[in-house]
């Protein structure tokens, strides 16, 4: 018998976020060792858990009928109505609650919408570096990404003219994850009308990934892509999993709007492939309503002497200070996504890099081109962990790399 394979499509997907280096970490946590995982934004994992008012609404809505049915599906229209409220909040015009589509999570509301874009060929633009979904789906979905720049030098924006030079007669859309993951960067406006300029020029639609919009420090302002445009059809996403810190809920929006008139075929792939998941799960759509109209605490956690603020001033402080590590500073979004100086790293295989951290010293991080950026000399870690673990962690990774410069004779 001839043995079993996986679909060719699978051959160009990668999500090293939870990919071999993991799997590596895994075993030798069944081993006995203690590992500081430093790859992955779940929040609950460091004792950031959801507010109680959002908890024990669920826990009253459990019992009833409506939480073990379906929904519509596209959601509970409580809860579609509340990311309406929440839409004019953003300033974005036109919104109603049949625009609104809730899934289990922000990652099938992505996965959905490209699969409802892309026919097989047709290209999607993608930053480098990216969250790694949008290369994968794309694939999977028959299409090929094509990666734009973000500037380090330039504080991880979005090279304008890199991305005008990449659109083919094939490339139906743009993606545009703001506030950024994996480096933390927050757009200005100007940036943002500048993407969507080329939107208009082209007709493509915008997917806007906004799913930390309130994760914002140092005044750093967030302009809802949607609120700027009216005749660029934009898809925004957003949920619960990050300023809301319940990830496990499952419990994201995508929020259709700008200009619909030339898009109702596209619209209606979108009901078809909603409706064929039925919906999503029930008692996270409960969570909606009473997430958006509740006290945002993480103004609280964000703010100067807030936990994410404090962990993230320590781990830049932390990191600056290793010879020959570079990170620009987040604005936004749980992560850094610091350069290691190939001077004094010579890293050919930044995945070997990782594997080699790991089992020298117990963290766990993503090397850069998980991300499918185009060097070896980035990494990403989440400064989610307590202020002793983090502190902790990047001594381990400064001793790493100490012993790496002594071992390659560049010091």
């Amino acid at each position: 018998m001839n043995p079993l394979k996986k679909s060719a499509r699978l051959a160009t997907v990668n999500y090293d976020i939870r990919g071999p280096v993991l799997d590596k970490a895994r075993q030798m946590e069944d081993e006995g060792h203690k590992i500081i995982k430093l790859n992955i934004g779940n929040v609950a994992a460091f004792g950031l858990l959801p507010p109680d008012e959002i908890v024990q609404d669920m826990i009253r809505n459990l019992p009833g009928a409506e939480a073990a049915g379906y929904t519509d599906s596209k959601g509970l229209f409580s809860a579609r109505k509340a990311v309406v409220h929440y839409t004019q909040q953003l300033g974005i015009a036109g919104v109603a609650v049949d625009d609104v589509y809730l899934g289990n999570g922000v990652s099938e509301l992505i996965t959905m919408a490209v699969n409802g874009l892309l026919d097989e060929g047709d290209e999607l633009l993608v930053p480098s570096p990216d969250y790694p979904l949008y290369t994968a789906v794309t694939g999977l979905a028959g299409g090929k990404p094509v990666h734009y720049l973000c500037r380090e030098e330039n504080g991880w924006l979005p090279d304008l003219a890199d991305m005008r030079a990449k659109i083919t007669p094939r490339t139906k859309g743009i993606a545009v994850i703001n506030p950024n993951n994996p480096t933390g960067a927050v757009y200005p406006r100007e940036t943002l009308l500048g993407i969507l300029q080329i939107a208009r020029e082209h007709g493509l639609v915008i997917l806007a990934d906004e799913i930390y919009d309130k994760t914002l420090f140092d005044g750093a302002e967030h302009v809802a892509m949607a609120s700027l445009a009216t005749d660029v059809l934009v898809l925004t996403f957003g949920g619960l999993s990050k300023n809301y810190r319940s990830c496990g809920f499952r419990s994201g929006w995508m929020i259709v709007s700008g200009n619909k008139a030339h898009a109702q075929d596209f619209i209606e792939g979108l009901n078809m492939l909603a409706s064929l998941r039925l919906c999503a799960n029930t008692p996270g759509q409960l969570a909606i309503q009473t997430a958006l109209g509740g006290y945002q605490s993480i103004k609280d956690l964000v703010a100067p002497g807030g936990r994410l603020a404090r962990q993230r001033d320590r781990a830049y402080e932390l990191l600056s200070a290793i010879p020959g590590v570079s990170v620009v500073k987040p604005q936004g979004a749980l992560y850094m996504f610091p350069r290691l100086d190939p001077k004094l790293y010579p890293i050919a295989d930044d995945q070997q890099f990782a594997y080699e951290l790991l089992a020298a010293e117990k963290v766990l991080i993503v090397q850069g081109t998980g991300f499918n950026h185009g060097d070896t000399q980035h990494f990403r870690l989440v400064f989610l962990p307590h202020l002793d673990d983090l502190e902790e962690a990047i001594a381990r990774i400064a001793r790493f790399l100490s012993g790496y410069r002594k071992r390659h004779a560049t010091e």
